[in-house]
């Protein structure tokens, strides 16, 4: 997503930045329209960038239950600052053949 925003929750102001998604599916994968319209819910969302990251990683993991995922969030330069964050998943067991 080259266009990700959402609102600083101390200042009010927005924040803009590239969010990464890369996933290995199991048996579900993320619907692209389904996951544009997921990330524009953050455009007016008053969210860290840490918080950002690792909540989008959460709600990828609780969709399509990966073997593993990982995001990155690179945010533009706001106070002299260029922040870069990443949150990483990784399945640690197989899980139930009843699903």
């Amino acid at each position: 997503m080259p266009e990700f925003t959402s609102i600083c929750p101390k200042t009010g102001l927005p924040d803009f930045g590239t969010i990464a998604i890369q996933y290995r599916p199991d048996k579900l994968c993320l619907e692209l329209k389904s996951l544009k319209g997921y990330f524009q819910a953050y455009r007016n969302l008053g969210i860290f960038y840490e918080n950002a990251v690792n909540r989008i990683l959460r709600d990828i993991v609780k969709a399509c239950q990966p073997l593993s995922a990982r995001v990155r969030g690179e945010f533009n330069t706001r106070g002299g600052m260029r922040s870069v964050i990443e949150a990483d998943y990784a399945r640690t067991s197989t899980p139930s053949s009843d699903r």
